[in-house]
């Protein structure tokens, strides 16, 4: 039987992972790598499709803040849902991006993140304790 501090302890990890995984990705592609060079790579990658280097660059650059921003909303346990959202958008943009470079892509750590992500989508809020959300549910249930 599945006591309450193993739930607990159970959701935040998964939070906790799923935004270190992409606080790390958002972080190295804005900090280490580069705009300028992602840009250029998902260019090169997307040519055939002809898209404009506009929309590339936007897409660039915003999963990549989204990336960074929700992940560390995540690790932290701050607006869970809405970061999730967030990252649910991205996991499809990139999804259609890697298909459209390449049909067969390798999809074994996208489904990580989206079998995470779902996971948290379903779960309520009572249940991860170990956040920044739950302890403002509970200032709000004192009010």
């Amino acid at each position: 039987m599945l006591t309450d501090l193993n739930l607990i302890i159970a959701i935040a990890t998964a939070r906790i992972f799923v935004g270190i995984l992409f606080f790390f990705q958002g972080y190295d592609k804005i900090f280490k790598i580069g705009m300028k060079q992602l840009k250029q790579t998902m260019s090169a990658n997307l040519g055939n499709h002809k898209l404009p280097d506009s929309f590339i660059g936007f897409v660039a650059i915003s999963t990549s803040w989204i990336e960074l921003m929700c992940g560390f909303l995540l690790i932290i346990g701050f607006f869970k849902y809405f970061a999730l959202y967030l990252l649910c958008i991205d996991l499809l943009i990139v999804a259609t991006g890697f298909s459209m470079a390449k049909p067969m892509w390798d999809t074994a750590h996208v489904f990580v993140r989206l079998f995470l992500i779902l996971l948290l989508l379903l779960t309520p809020v009572e249940w991860d304790k170990i956040s920044f959300d739950y302890l403002f549910t509970l200032a709000k249930l004192k009010v």
